[in-house]
């Protein structure tokens, strides 16, 4: 045991001393490191190079069969776990920091956390799953800027799991997409998966299950930055889910419109009279009726002209504005409504997160697109309406899930769902877990859903059923027997 133990600090020191000798390592995180030989005998650092040369070498070399894209945001995830570990040293160093200091002290991971998401802005990049998998998963690391209970985010194991669940959203995508195709692509999943759970989240329940360790009070703390106006750390803002915009009364209603009579006096006797009233008045006159009348000669009679058929031709039909489907879209809102219901309407392009709900309160989604929804906790029930490309990741409900009017969802329940029912909705891809294999799915008018749950085996694959489309009804002993139509092949 103990000569093991020599070997792993004799391999540590090695590497390290490699590491500052080729340049890898900077003057800034060298400073960081402080005495090397100290960090390189601690436990959790030893675990932490572990951490490293395990499960994350296993990342790096799927992303380098891969090359590209990939490569490069792998490449900035090594990055962010040498910052993670300076991190973790220097904490030891310094005494327990303010939100100020705080900010400061993360400034580094901070700086990855934005080159990583860096790489997913702008128009969609090749293999964007992947660079968005890597660029949520890493504010995992951000566990280190938990102070306390009462800090604002979970606690770190908590966290890591947290932010990993917002990840797998796009990491399944992956799995999907190349599990038939390329096989280099789902090895670089699964190990970005086991990187984060277990073995970040078991390491940091192990070592750092209330935070960092952080030096005596006497130590030198992280220096404050000057005085500006006041901002939350934008390391800890990153890496704690987005919290649910504040409950609001509903807004007023709108002034209604103006009356359709406004400005319009009563009838003046002075004024002609039209419509009705205007045929009475003629025939009480007194007058021939028929006197302004003309007289229909033989040629003006429909069976004598030459110049009408008897084919009746349509009128052509001018396009409709806007598309045949076009709708009027409202301003994005996002509310909690009389504390008990979830409005979220006509967000485009928003990745959202719910976090403060209960049992007792529903969620509705209306007009959204291109967008992502987040439910953290168990809440009745969940109604997707009219949204389109929108993703929704869940863990429980108590009653139902609904998909209405959708078209291009993508849903993923992580934990139980007694009723899940899909009406008049094309395209629908529905991620079930182990919890919520036993709901009770209801389709009506819907095409292209598809049911995906985990395989038998602990770590398997995502395996697909398709639910069918088409029927065959058959009458037969009094009544209609009907059964989904399979296609074989050949």
């Amino acid at each position: 045991m103990e000569k093991a133990l020599v070997e792993r600090l004799e391999a540590a020191v090695a590497r390290l001393e490699e590491a500052i000798a080729s340049g890898s390592i900077s003057a800034s995180e060298r400073a960081l490191d402080g005495d090397l030989p100290a960090a390189a005998t601690d436990p959790a650092i030893l675990a932490f190079d572990e951490l490293v040369e395990g499960p994350l070498r296993r990342v790096v070399a799927a992303a380098e069969k891969i090359g590209g894209k990939v490569l490069e945001t792998t490449k900035v995830l090594e990055e962010a776990f040498v910052v993670e570990k300076s991190l973790l040293i220097k904490a030891k160093q310094s005494q327990k920091p303010d939100i100020a200091g705080l900010q400061e002290f993360l400034k580094p991971l901070n700086d990855v956390l934005t080159k990583a998401q860096a790489l997913t802005e702008g128009r969609k990049p090749e293999y964007f799953n992947h660079l968005k998998t890597t660029a949520d998963s890493l504010s995992a690391l951000a566990w280190i800027a938990f102070l306390g209970k009462d800090c604002g985010m979970s606690f770190p194991t908590a966290h890591v799991e947290e932010c990993w669940q917002m990840a797998e959203f796009y990491n399944n995508k992956v799995l999907v997409e190349y599990r038939n195709s390329n096989p280099d692509h789902v090895e670089w999943s699964k190990a970005l998966k086991e990187l984060y759970v277990p073995n970040l989240r078991d390491y940091v329940k192990k070592n750092y299950p209330l935070g960092p360790v952080w030096g005596p009070a006497g130590a030198a703390g992280p220096k404050a930055p000057a005085p500006t106006p006041a901002t939350p750390p934008v390391a800890t803002a990153s890496a704690s889910a987005p919290k649910a915009p504040a409950a609001r009364s509903p807004a007023p209603p709108p002034l209604p419109p103006k009356s359709l009579f406004e400005g319009e006096t009563s009838t003046s006797s002075s004024k002609p009279k039209q419509g009705m009233s205007a045929v009475f008045q003629e025939i009480n006159s007194g007058k021939p009726v028929t006197s302004g009348l003309r007289k229909v000669t033989d040629d003006m009679k429909t069976k004598n002209r030459t110049d009408r058929t008897g084919v009746v031709s349509a009128p052509e039909k001018s396009p409709p504005r806007g598309g045949a489907f076009s709708f009027k879209t409202g301003p994005p809102k996002m509310e909690l409504q009389m504390g008990r219901k979830w409005v979220i309407e006509n967000q485009v392009g928003k990745e959202l997160v719910i976090d403060d709900c209960d049992s007792k309160q529903s969620v509705y989604a209306y007009g959204c697109k291109d967008s992502v929804l987040q439910v953290k906790g168990k809440v009745n029930n969940i109604t997707l309406d009219k949204c389109t490309k929108t993703g929704i990741l869940f863990t429980d409900v108590v009653a139902a899930f609904e998909i209405v009017n959708c078209n291009g969802v993508e849903v993923q329940c992580q934990g139980s769902a007694p009723t899940i029912a899909i009406d008049n909705t094309s395209g629908c891809q529905l991620y079930l877990g182990k919890d919520a294999l036993g709901a009770s799915i209801t389709t009506a008018k819907s095409s292209e859903v598809n049911i995906l749950v985990l395989g038998s085996e602990p770590d398997g694959d995502w395996v697909q059923h398709s639910l069918p489309e088409q029927f065959l009804h058959t009458f037969k002993d009094g009544q209609f027997v009907t059964t989904p139509v399979t296609h074989s092949a050949g």
